[in-house]
């Protein structure tokens, strides 16, 4: 029940002046993934401000995605939420819209028990068929999910099949892999480590340096999997000052900032992300221009 291997792309959602969502840039840039090297779109995630988008925009933007991708590449839909019902209805409605797979994120401001986390998966997990990739990123939700977690719900339930880890926890991830047994799909949530979670057994990475630098991520991934090492962990390297600047602020500022100054019109950001501080501005643009990314 693979998804997909290498670098998928956690996109954006350009939004217009008035804060609605502008379908004809998303057209254009999920175009531009997927002719670009891209290897999955993975939709309504944090980068693509799924919080702040009411329910009906965020299923209308997966049913656009799905349909505008046509089956090219996989298109992965965020259907999480802090509510286990809500994200059963998300996902759901995702299945329903053709989606190939759902990404979602452990609750939020809840703070669940590891039972109640086995609780909220298998629930979600048991309304669809679709396979589940499970996001572990506790710096946002405030909520770890353990090793030992994840492991028994890929035992028991069949259609987990992955996790986009982003806790930032080398030793964690490893006593995943020892437990599982490689059985998973594994996923970097964080583009500074995705050399180090290929080495762990890793399938790719679930992307924010992808919306501006496609076919490097995807390259730092297929050289991996290809078995060049050094030219994967050469392109890693060479990316970390970039990766550094697009979370110098909480993602997708920077992100949406970087598409903006390269000419793609993605517009604002919604309330409470913020526009970009000055010195962070001129941050990106040297990291942009120092990776080679001509800067408008």
């Amino acid at each position: 029940m693979s998804v997909f291997k290498g670098a998928g792309v956690a996109i954006v959602t350009p939004m217009y002046e008035d804060e609605t969502v502008n379908y004809d840039k998303l057209g254009e840039i999920l175009d531009e993934q997927v002719a670009r090297g891209t290897d999955a779109i993975i939709i309504c995630g944090t980068t693509g401000e799924a919080s702040t988008l009411s329910h009906e925009e965020h299923l209308d933007v997966i049913r656009y995605a799905v349909k505008k991708v046509n089956h090219r590449i996989p298109v992965v839909a965020g259907t999480g939420s802090n509510c286990t019902e809500t994200a059963v209805y998300l996902s759901q409605e995702a299945e329903k819209a053709g989606a190939d797979a759902l990404l979602v994120v452990t609750p939020y401001y809840n703070k669940a028990t590891q039972n109640g986390l086995k609780l909220h998966f298998s629930k979600i997990a048991e309304s669809v068929k679709l396979p589940i990739i499970l996001y572990n990123v506790p710096s946002r939700t405030g909520c770890n999910l353990q090793p030992e977690t994840i492991a028994w719900l890929v035992e028991h339930v069949e259609n987990i099949v992955g996790v986009k880890e982003a806790s930032g926890n080398i030793s964690q991830v490893a006593k995943l892999m020892s437990l599982v047994k490689g059985n998973i799909e594994l996923y970097s949530g964080n583009d500074d480590q995705i050399v180090p979670i290929l080495s762990l057994g890793g399938s790719g990475v679930i992307s924010v340096l992808s919306n501006v630098a496609p076919e490097k991520t995807h390259e730092i991934v297929a050289s991996y999997l290809e078995g060049d090492v050094k030219r994967s962990r050469e392109l890693q390297l060479e990316a970390i000052d970039l990766i550094d600047a697009l979370f110098c602020e909480v993602n997708p500022i920077p992100v949406k900032t970087a598409l903006n100054l390269l000419g793609k019109e993605v517009g604002p950001l919604r309330a409470p992300m913020s526009p970009m501080e000055d010195a962070h501005v001129e941050q990106l643009k040297k990291a942009m221009r120092d990776y080679g990314i001509e800067v408008k």
